[in-house]
């Protein structure tokens, strides 16, 4: 590892920071020497089994907590360049099949070959997460030389697998879109929770740090001051006085987010509002109504209908990306 670090210029403190984005070229170079390595170059496929999109921060629970496969597939096209700057996602249909590919802005450079073969393992890994165990697709397609030993790439994705195609791509029934997320309990994470996730460094300023605190504890299920003074290493007293010194205390912080949140979340069509409710830890739907109200002007109910409206274009189109799903 520490020679793949040095091969691919990684500054090892950098890349274990949050929010730092590492050149396409240095994961080439990483992936490359990692073979080396191990003295085999067929790296990528060792790491076909092991790729998993939900282990990918909030842009993986994101993609994977939507209800549907359908749903998914949609949020990781949107949510793509977030996670990746000059990647692509589509989907093309026919009458049954559907075809989820992802092509990569430095295919056909020296180490893509392993690098592809992760790429389709990520795809895969989307859905494995709402289809059976024993589901299988109908082939792989991957944007690479036919290898040697083909017998190897079928055993890997356990189906037929297609070279020289124009992208990685996963080929599957098209009816399987309609398959539910094999989660027995979701959270919720919206896109602009994802956006938050971008680069751009830590929170400076008192206030955006007590901000993301509280976020960040919604998101765990509980607010409290206690917790949020403990984790920015001070005594709630001075936490409490340097609020004020803002023009703001803990509660009122804490309900101004929680109405941000709401107002992303219900923009999610598919959250009931009972659900957005206890998630922002309402004692009943009926106290998030009358305080979503005082601090908006409308219902949640309401709001989510003005906001439907909006998307929607003076021909009877949306405005929302497009797509056959």
């Amino acid at each position: 590892m520490l020679r793949a670090n040095r091969a691919a210029g990684f500054d090892v403190e950098l890349i274990e920071d949050r929010n730092v984005y590492i050149p396409q070229q240095s994961v080439m170079g990483f992936v490359e020497a990692m073979a080396r390595a191990v003295g085999d170059a067929r790296l990528g496929l060792l790491l076909v089994p092991n790729m998993d999109v939900s282990a990918y921060g909030s842009f993986g629970r994101f993609i994977t907590e939507a209800a549907t496969l359908g749903e998914a597939i949609k949020r990781s096209i949107v949510a793509l360049q977030y996670h990746s700057s000059f990647d692509n996602l589509t989907v093309t249909t026919t009458k049954e099949n559907l075809r989820f590919g992802y092509k990569s802005a430095l295919a056909g450079s020296r180490g893509y070959e392993s690098v592809a073969c992760a790429a389709a393992g990520e795809l895969l890994s989307l859905f494995k997460a709402y289809l059976p165990d024993h589901w299988r697709p109908l082939r792989v397609e991957l944007d690479i030389p036919t290898p040697s030993h083909i017998s190897l790439f079928e055993d890997v994705f356990q189906c037929p697998v297609i070279y020289n195609a124009p992208a990685v791509a996963v080929v599957v029934e098209r009816h399987r879109l309609m398959a539910a997320s094999r989660r027995t309990s979701r959270s919720i994470v919206t896109l602009e929770d994802v956006a938050r996730d971008r680069p751009g460094g830590a929170p400076r300023s008192l206030l955006e740090i007590a901000t993301a605190q509280i976020r960040a504890q919604l998101l765990a299920g509980d607010v409290s001051i206690e917790d949020a003074a403990r984790s920015m290493d001070t005594s709630v007293r001075t936490l409490q006085r340097e609020l004020r010194q803002a023009g703001v205390d803990f509660r009122g912080l804490t309900s101004a987010v929680r109405i941000q949140r709401a107002t992303e979340m219900l923009r999610n069509g598919t959250v009931s509002i009972s659900n957005i409710s206890e998630d922002l830890g309402y004692s009943s739907p009926a106290g998030f109504t009358r305080a979503f109200r005082k601090a908006t002007g409308f219902g949640p109910r309401e709001f989510r209908l003005r906001e439907n409206r909006a998307t929607v274009d003076p021909d009877g189109g949306s405005n929302e990306p497009r797509g056959d799903l």
